[in-house]
Protein backbone atom coordinates (compact mmCIF):
# COMPACT_ATOMS: atom_id res chain seq x y z
CA UNK A 1 0.00 0.00 0.00
CA UNK A 2 1.27 3.38 -1.04
CA UNK A 3 2.12 6.21 1.72
CA UNK A 4 0.63 9.10 2.55
CA UNK A 5 3.61 11.10 1.92
CA UNK A 6 4.23 8.79 -1.44
CA UNK A 7 0.53 9.61 -2.31
CA UNK A 8 1.24 13.64 -1.79
CA UNK A 9 3.89 12.92 -4.38
CA UNK A 10 2.29 11.64 -6.68
CA UNK A 11 -0.55 14.01 -6.52
CA UNK A 12 2.01 16.90 -7.02
CA UNK A 13 4.23 15.48 -9.28
CA UNK A 14 0.98 14.87 -11.44
CA UNK A 15 0.11 18.42 -10.91
CA UNK A 16 3.42 19.69 -11.92
CA UNK A 17 3.58 17.42 -14.86
CA UNK A 18 0.24 18.09 -15.75
CA UNK A 19 -1.00 14.11 -15.82
CA UNK A 20 -2.84 11.70 -13.62
CA UNK A 21 -0.35 8.81 -12.39
CA UNK A 22 -3.02 7.86 -10.05
CA UNK A 23 -6.97 7.62 -9.43
CA UNK A 24 -5.99 10.37 -6.57
CA UNK A 25 -4.46 12.36 -8.11
CA UNK A 26 -6.83 12.25 -10.90
CA UNK A 27 -9.42 13.84 -8.32
CA UNK A 28 -7.12 16.22 -7.94
CA UNK A 29 -6.02 17.53 -10.96
CA UNK A 30 -10.39 17.86 -11.76
CA UNK A 31 -10.16 20.26 -8.71
CA UNK A 32 -7.15 22.06 -9.05
CA UNK A 33 -6.15 22.33 -13.07
CA UNK A 34 -2.33 23.95 -12.34
CA UNK A 35 0.34 23.40 -11.20
CA UNK A 36 1.15 23.26 -7.47
CA UNK A 37 3.17 26.10 -5.72
CA UNK A 38 2.32 30.09 -5.18
CA UNK A 39 2.67 30.53 -8.66
CA UNK A 40 0.31 27.48 -9.84
CA UNK A 41 -2.30 29.79 -10.96
CA UNK A 42 -0.60 32.43 -12.62
CA UNK A 43 0.43 31.58 -16.50
CA UNK A 44 3.69 30.19 -16.31
CA UNK A 45 6.77 32.25 -18.21
CA UNK A 46 7.49 30.25 -21.59
CA UNK A 47 9.37 27.58 -21.27
CA UNK A 48 12.76 26.54 -23.06
CA UNK A 49 13.03 24.53 -25.44
CA UNK A 50 15.10 22.18 -23.44
CA UNK A 51 11.97 22.81 -20.62
CA UNK A 52 9.25 21.23 -22.53
CA UNK A 53 11.57 18.38 -23.75
CA UNK A 54 12.56 18.02 -20.35
CA UNK A 55 9.24 17.52 -18.78
CA UNK A 56 7.57 15.34 -22.02
CA UNK A 57 9.98 13.07 -20.92
CA UNK A 58 9.27 13.32 -17.44
CA UNK A 59 5.82 12.62 -17.99
CA UNK A 60 6.34 9.15 -20.26
CA UNK A 61 8.88 8.05 -17.34
CA UNK A 62 6.57 8.77 -14.80
CA UNK A 63 3.42 7.33 -16.27
CA UNK A 64 5.45 3.90 -16.53
CA UNK A 65 7.16 4.40 -13.18
CA UNK A 66 10.20 3.09 -14.24
CA UNK A 67 14.32 4.53 -13.42
CA UNK A 68 16.35 7.01 -15.70
CA UNK A 69 18.34 4.03 -16.65
CA UNK A 70 16.01 1.84 -18.04
CA UNK A 71 14.10 4.72 -20.00
CA UNK A 72 17.29 5.43 -21.66
CA UNK A 73 17.93 1.58 -22.19
CA UNK A 74 14.55 1.50 -23.91
CA UNK A 75 15.33 4.34 -26.27
CA UNK A 76 18.23 3.41 -27.23
CA UNK A 77 16.82 -0.06 -27.79
CA UNK A 78 13.85 1.77 -29.31
CA UNK A 79 16.44 3.76 -31.65
CA UNK A 80 18.09 0.12 -33.01
CA UNK A 81 14.64 -0.94 -34.18
CA UNK A 82 13.10 0.20 -37.63
CA UNK A 83 10.28 2.73 -38.03
CA UNK A 84 9.44 5.56 -35.89
CA UNK A 85 11.82 5.88 -32.45
CA UNK A 86 8.95 7.62 -31.17
CA UNK A 87 6.53 5.32 -31.29
CA UNK A 88 9.03 1.92 -30.88
CA UNK A 89 9.64 3.47 -27.64
CA UNK A 90 6.30 3.57 -26.03
CA UNK A 91 5.61 -0.07 -27.35
CA UNK A 92 8.21 -1.17 -25.86
CA UNK A 93 7.58 0.35 -22.35
CA UNK A 94 4.10 -1.08 -22.88
CA UNK A 95 4.95 -4.37 -23.31
CA UNK A 96 6.70 -4.16 -19.92
CA UNK A 97 4.92 -7.35 -17.43
CA UNK A 98 4.23 -4.62 -15.03
CA UNK A 99 2.06 -2.46 -17.57
CA UNK A 100 0.15 -5.01 -18.77
CA UNK A 101 -0.77 -6.28 -15.77
CA UNK A 102 -2.12 -2.80 -15.45
CA UNK A 103 -3.67 -2.48 -18.58
CA UNK A 104 -5.66 -5.62 -18.12
CA UNK A 105 -7.47 -4.50 -14.64
CA UNK A 106 -5.43 -6.56 -12.11
CA UNK A 107 -4.09 -3.62 -10.46
CA UNK A 108 -5.32 -0.27 -9.46
CA UNK A 109 -1.92 1.81 -10.14
CA UNK A 110 1.12 1.22 -12.18
CA UNK A 111 2.68 1.11 -8.54
CA UNK A 112 0.15 -1.35 -7.61
CA UNK A 113 1.09 -3.87 -11.02
CA UNK A 114 4.71 -3.52 -10.46
CA UNK A 115 4.29 -4.72 -6.44
CA UNK A 116 1.96 -7.69 -7.41
CA UNK A 117 4.98 -8.35 -9.88
CA UNK A 118 7.63 -8.09 -7.46
CA UNK A 119 5.88 -10.06 -4.79
CA UNK A 120 5.28 -13.29 -7.30
CA UNK A 121 1.79 -13.15 -7.54
CA UNK A 122 2.11 -12.79 -11.74
CA UNK A 123 2.88 -15.56 -14.14
CA UNK A 124 3.65 -15.79 -17.84
CA UNK A 125 2.65 -19.14 -19.85
CA UNK A 126 2.79 -20.86 -16.63
CA UNK A 127 5.72 -19.57 -15.10
CA UNK A 128 6.37 -17.30 -11.74
CA UNK A 129 7.96 -13.94 -12.96
CA UNK A 130 9.52 -11.44 -10.22
CA UNK A 131 10.69 -8.84 -12.87
CA UNK A 132 8.30 -5.73 -13.50
CA UNK A 133 10.32 -4.99 -17.05
CA UNK A 134 9.65 -8.48 -17.98
CA UNK A 135 9.01 -8.06 -21.80
CA UNK A 136 6.08 -9.92 -22.82
CA UNK A 137 5.66 -11.26 -25.99
CA UNK A 138 3.09 -11.66 -28.66
CA UNK A 139 0.74 -14.53 -28.05
CA UNK A 140 2.00 -14.80 -23.97
CA UNK A 141 -0.84 -15.12 -21.31
CA UNK A 142 -0.22 -12.99 -18.10
CA UNK A 143 -2.35 -14.74 -15.08
CA UNK A 144 -2.46 -14.70 -11.43
CA UNK A 145 -0.66 -17.50 -9.60
CA UNK A 146 -3.45 -20.02 -8.39
CA UNK A 147 -2.34 -19.57 -4.77
CA UNK A 148 -2.92 -15.79 -5.48
CA UNK A 149 -6.49 -15.86 -6.68
CA UNK A 150 -8.41 -16.10 -3.74
CA UNK A 151 -6.80 -12.94 -1.96
CA UNK A 152 -9.11 -9.64 -1.18
CA UNK A 153 -7.07 -7.59 -4.48
CA UNK A 154 -7.62 -9.98 -6.83
CA UNK A 155 -10.96 -10.53 -5.74
CA UNK A 156 -11.49 -6.99 -6.11
CA UNK A 157 -9.52 -6.85 -9.63
CA UNK A 158 -12.00 -10.00 -10.63
CA UNK A 159 -15.17 -8.12 -10.03
CA UNK A 160 -14.18 -5.33 -12.01
CA UNK A 161 -13.17 -3.13 -9.04
CA UNK A 162 -10.81 -1.00 -10.95
CA UNK A 163 -12.93 -0.31 -13.86
CA UNK A 164 -13.75 3.32 -12.84
CA UNK A 165 -10.38 4.31 -12.67
CA UNK A 166 -8.79 2.07 -15.41
CA UNK A 167 -8.98 3.23 -19.09
CA UNK A 168 -11.14 0.75 -21.70
CA UNK A 169 -8.84 -2.16 -21.98
CA UNK A 170 -6.57 -1.52 -25.26
CA UNK A 171 -6.91 -4.24 -28.24
CA UNK A 172 -3.81 -5.74 -28.03
CA UNK A 173 -4.72 -7.52 -24.59
CA UNK A 174 -7.54 -9.96 -24.39
CA UNK A 175 -8.67 -10.30 -20.98
CA UNK A 176 -10.73 -12.72 -19.16
CA UNK A 177 -10.88 -10.61 -15.85
CA UNK A 178 -12.91 -13.30 -14.24
CA UNK A 179 -10.56 -15.64 -14.68
CA UNK A 180 -7.81 -13.64 -14.00
CA UNK A 181 -6.21 -14.22 -17.61
CA UNK A 182 -4.70 -11.54 -20.34
CA UNK A 183 -2.97 -12.57 -23.10
CA UNK A 184 -0.81 -10.04 -25.27
CA UNK A 185 -2.31 -10.66 -28.93
CA UNK A 186 0.04 -8.90 -30.87
CA UNK A 187 2.37 -5.86 -30.69
CA UNK A 188 0.55 -2.63 -29.04
CA UNK A 189 0.55 0.27 -31.29
CA UNK A 190 1.54 3.93 -30.38
CA UNK A 191 -2.06 5.29 -31.06
CA UNK A 192 -4.09 2.75 -29.26
CA UNK A 193 -1.93 2.89 -25.55
CA UNK A 194 -3.45 5.29 -22.92
CA UNK A 195 -0.63 7.07 -21.80
CA UNK A 196 -0.66 10.98 -22.29
CA UNK A 197 3.01 12.40 -23.92
CA UNK A 198 4.38 13.99 -26.83
CA UNK A 199 7.16 11.47 -28.16
CA UNK A 200 8.86 13.53 -30.73
CA UNK A 201 9.43 15.75 -27.88
CA UNK A 202 11.20 12.79 -26.09
CA UNK A 203 13.12 11.74 -28.86
CA UNK A 204 14.52 15.02 -29.33
CA UNK A 205 15.36 15.31 -25.50
CA UNK A 206 17.63 12.11 -26.21
CA UNK A 207 19.05 12.97 -29.16
CA UNK A 208 20.50 15.80 -27.81
CA UNK A 209 21.91 14.57 -24.90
Amino acid sequence: MATKSQDRRKVRLSRALGVALTPKAARYLEKRPYAPGEHGRTKRKQDSDYAVRLREKQRLREQYGIREKQMRNTFNEARRKDGLTGENLVELLEMRLDALVLRAGFARTTAQARQLVVHRHIMVDGELVDRPSFRVKPGQLIHVKPRSEGTEPFQVAAAGGHAEVLPPVPGYLEVELDKLHARLVRRPKRAEVPVTCDVQLVVEYYAAR
